[in-house]
């Protein structure tokens, strides 16, 4: 894994929430769930689609275009049409700083 990268302030995305950042070239979807944040690559598996305009519900992130849904703390996909799961990265925060560390295997 590479180096934390700074996204946003805590502060900056409500619990729940959702948003799409660029981290080094590398569109990720940031969740704020109870407390805690989650990172994933915001990109559906099974068309390309934009994960975090999705609809967010609970720890489940619902593709807007065709419906599949991904666990957000994994990447695992959880419904058809997705097949494949979505790489989940690591996330730092320190105090209202929150990074991300890519995951470089994915």
């Amino acid at each position: 894994m590479g180096e934390p990268v700074f996204v946003c302030k805590k502060s900056d995305l409500p619990d729940p929430g959702k948003a799409a950042f660029e981290v080094n070239g590398r569109f990720i979807a940031l969740f704020h769930v109870s407390g805690t944040f989650w990172a994933i690559d915001d990109v559906c598996t099974h068309d390309g689609g934009p994960l975090a305009e999705g609809d967010l519900r609970g720890h489940t992130i619902i593709c807007p275009r065709h419906g599949a849904q991904f666990d957000i703390r994994t990447g695992r996909a959880k419904t058809m049409p997705a097949v494949k799961s979505t790489p989940a990265h690591e996330v730092i925060v320190r105090g209202d700083d929150v990074f991300v560390r890519l995951n470089e295997e994915s």
